[in-house]
């Protein structure tokens, strides 16, 4: 949506992501990003820690149930969201805000770890942007990041192409 705040964080979990489930059956995913800047002081010769940013951060449905199956406490996580404030009164009465990040794309940081990502079959919601991810109900359609946008036949020596065009396979 025009006119949302959109940022990147890139920090470490606080602690397990914690999923619950709405009185509909919603899932949801709360948990806690740490970005801390580091400096190098020359005076010193060393790297310094900065102030650190606490995050609160959401996901939700699907969503929320792949990040609370593949994120753990202490884990590098690069973060795409939107700042959303919101308004509420504490047990004193008392006017309070906190600012919070909805997130659109989150996954672990490659800089100094590996991960092994493993295609999630669809519970049959779709994600907010439409399109079946999962591939269990219908999947394999263009809107589908992980499938071509058609059938192709492709030469021998690509390991993405299957004799017949279309592998539900990757080749790693």
């Amino acid at each position: 949506m025009a006119g949302e705040t959109i940022i990147t964080v890139v920090g470490n979990l606080t602690s397990d992501p914690e999923l619950r489930y709405t009185q509909n059956g919603l899932a949801v995913a709360n948990f806690t990003i740490a970005s801390t800047p580091r400096t190098f002081d020359r005076a010193s010769n060393e790297w310094k820690d900065g102030e650190a940013l606490f995050l609160r951060a959401s996901v939700w449905r699907d969503f929320a149930e792949h990040v609370a199956g593949s994120l753990t406490k202490g884990s590098r996580v690069i973060a795409s969201g939107r700042l959303k404030q919101r308004n509420y009164q504490d047990r004193d009465g008392n006017n309070r805000v906190s600012i919070e990040l909805e997130v659109d794309e989150i996954g672990p940081s490659l800089r100094y770890a590996t991960a092994s990502v493993t295609r999630a079959q669809s519970s049959g919601g779709a994600p907010r942007g439409g399109s079946n991810y999962g591939g269990g109900n219908g999947g394999g359609g263009a809107e589908e990041p992980w499938a071509p946008a058609a059938p192709v036949d492709a030469p021998s020596n690509d390991p993405w192409s299957t004799p017949g065009g279309y592998s539900d396979d990757t080749p790693f």
